[in-house]
């Protein structure tokens, strides 16, 4: 079962994934900080998560503006240091609330909750449900050379990154172009079985990728088919996802 936590202490984020993983049947595969990035992940990969550990005071503000930018329908375990949500926490999915510090038998009866709950709705549901897939994905980007504006295929680009706040995109014959966009716009409107946010710099083409190995504290270095100045280094969070979007 896939996890998603959304905590900004690193620490804390750690420590819950490290208790979490611990029972075999869950994974955690994104862990996310802030409103913004939970509501764009969502936005894309809400089909894939299970269950969500939610914390309510996060960098950019309450979870709870989540709720109102995308509708969710996983079921969420709140773990936090406040303890007057609780009602709130109940209208947004909650399934329990458990207060920080946490201890360690508090998640596992939190998780058991889940599997119990999920146990005894998959045995009423006789059809499973199929999301239905997105097929409105830009096809084209508008950027400029010299005076000129020019139209690129998304299809023609390799790689999409951030360089000193600057996002350009790369193309396969090795063009190297401005995108007025921010990348997480950019991210929202590609096809995430084409490209893939590999770290918080650069959304890659699966078409861009030769090969890739192993690096330091658990992360992977990528080859690719095309020239590029970069080192591109996935995440250690980031790892697991991307062999499983590569295997798509």
């Amino acid at each position: 079962m896939n996890i998603l936590i959304v905590e900004d202490e690193a620490h804390t984020a750690s420590l819950l994934q490290e208790i979490i993983e611990r029972d075999p049947e869950f994974l955690v595969i994104q862990r996310l900080e802030s409103v913004v990035e939970t509501v764009q992940y969502l936005t894309q990969h809400q089909q894939n998560i299970d269950l969500m550990f939610l914390d309510i005071q996060l960098a950019d503000g309450k979870s709870f503006e989540i709720f109102k930018h995308i509708d969710i329908v996983i079921p969420i375990i709140f773990c936090t240091a406040y303890d007057q949500y609780t009602l709130e926490a109940i209208k947004n999915n909650g399934i329990d609330y458990v207060l920080k510090p946490f201890k360690e038998e508090e998640i596992h009866t939190a998780l058991q909750k889940y599997k119990n709950l999920a146990a005894r709705l998959q045995s009423k549901v006789s059809v499973p449900f199929q999301p239905i897939p997105v097929t409105n994905y830009q096809k084209n980007f508008l950027t400029q050379k010299r005076e000129k504006s020019r139209i690129i295929p998304t299809q023609d680009i390799a790689i999409f990154w951030v360089q000193n706040d600057i996002v350009s995109l790369y193309t396969f014959k090795a063009e190297k172009l401005p995108l007025f966009k921010k990348l997480e716009y950019v991210e929202n409107v590609c096809d995430p079985y084409q490209f893939f946010r590999v770290n918080r710099q650069m959304l890659i083409n699966r078409d861009a990728i030769h090969s890739f190995e192993p690096y330091f504290n658990r992360k992977v270095v990528v080859h690719l088919n095309v020239t590029f100045e970069e080192q591109i280094i996935v995440s250690r969070l980031k790892v697991t996802p991307f062999k499983e979007w590569l295997q798509q």
